[in-house]
């Protein structure tokens, strides 16, 4: 079945050669109403000199003149971004520099092992939030990929004469699998040959779909309180506010986002082990962000903080989240199977019939053209704690 629609969506791309934008903008997760793909000014099968260039928009609205051929990119601050270019790509051979927290995760997950060439990227261009703009130059890159809410930095890299596109993060109310297709069809822009944009969101929208039909008879009451740890060590708790990407998580797999009424001025909240008692969750996510496993929790490890009493841990129903290509809290080319994979921890009963294993592979394998085995599947799924390094 995945196949034929695969095949029909291919068919449907080369009807339509010579076109930027994707064949459908329809929201992937149904939640939210699809922006429409940014359209470049010069269709790409007319520019393919050396020299010449296209004029695409980025996710800030600016209008950004880039080469018609791009060999050399960097990536600053946007981090799941070259992981989502190199699976997009099929190879990490144009990218010449990330950010340091994108390196530790391409160390630590598939990514290095996947496409190894990932890790000659060079990192010292970036310290931090700090942008050394003489080091970027030395790259010499045809293009550089930045957070499309960091006006300086853009300012910075532009005014040095390098192309310079903004990618958003929370454009999308943090819908991930909407925040994903837009990606995928900003990346279908500047490399219009690899472009599979219209198959990430006709996979990621019946995902979505498909984990509706089986949790959209959740009433209130009886859904699952979800605690998200994005990080939480001896100095430190902070958990997902409803302004970040764990209240759609929370919200996509039909449960409830225990602190989505915690104010909060960032996307993050501190929070207290007070808070949790209140709330008793049900089920516990920890990230990548942090070290912390659920082996933590479960033996009262951090801080001295008891968490016998908590639901989550007396049924044992705490799950470290998976580190794929990416951590996968963010958006990245995992999110559909983590949404698969959050919505069965949360709701077994209801997806005993799931074999994410193979799904994985039936899905890197037929929109990516990316064979993964067994070994790698089962790596993903258990991330170690120094998949936090580098954490920021």
């Amino acid at each position: 079945m995945m196949k034929k629609r695969i095949l029909a969506a291919l068919l449907c791309l080369c009807l339509a050669a010579g076109l930027l934008t994707g064949c459908g903008n329809s929201p992937a997760s149904g939640s939210q109403p699809a922006s429409s793909a940014p359209a470049s000014s010069v269709p790409a099968s007319s520019a393919a000199g050396q020299g010449e260039t296209r004029t695409i928009t980025d996710h800030a609205g600016r209008q950004v003149e880039i080469p018609a051929q791009v060999d050399r990119v960097v990536v600053t601050d946007i981090y799941p971004l070259p992981s989502v270019l190199s699976v997009f790509l099929g190879s990490a051979e144009k990218i010449v520099g990330i950010h340091p927290m994108s390196m530790s995760a391409a160390q630590t997950g598939t990514l290095g092992e996947i496409f190894p060439e990932i890790l000659e990227a060079d990192t010292s261009f970036m310290t931090g939030t700090e942008l050394n703009v003489e080091s970027l130059l030395a790259l010499e890159p045809d293009l550089v990929f930045c957070n499309a809410s960091n006006a300086e930095e853009m300012e910075a890299i532009t005014n040095a004469g390098i192309p310079c596109v903004g990618v958003a993060t929370g454009k999308w109310n943090f819908d991930i699998l909407e925040t994903y297709a837009q990606w995928t069809a900003l990346l279908g822009e500047i490399f219009p040959e690899s472009d599979k944009s219209a198959l990430v969101r006709e996979y990621s929208e019946e995902v979505y779909q498909e984990v509706q039909d089986k949790v959209a008879d959740r009433e209130e009451g009886s859904k699952k309180k979800i605690l998200f740890l994005y990080q939480y060590d001896e100095n430190t708790m902070v958990t997902s506010s409803s302004k970040f990407f764990g209240q759609f998580w929370c919200e996509a797999v039909g449960g409830v986002n225990v602190a989505s009424e915690v104010p909060a001025e960032t996307s993050n909240a501190v929070i207290t082990m007070e808070q949790v008692y209140q709330w008793n969750p049900d089920v516990i996510f920890i990230t990548n962000f942090t070290e912390c496993q659920p082996e933590d929790l479960y033996t009262n490890a951090i801080n001295g903080d008891d968490w016998s009493s908590v639901a989550a841990v007396q049924n044992q129903q705490v799950y470290k989240m998976p580190l794929g290509t990416y951590r996968t809290y963010t958006p990245s080319s995992d999110t559909p199977l983590t949404l698969l994979w959050l919505a069965q921890k949360v709701y077994p009963e209801k997806f005993a019939d799931l074999d994410l294993n193979a799904r994985v592979k039936e899905y890197y394998s037929e929109i990516y053209g990316v064979e993964l085995t067994d070994e790698q599947v089962e790596a993903m799924y258990n991330p170690p704690a120094e998949a936090a390094a580098g954490r920021g």
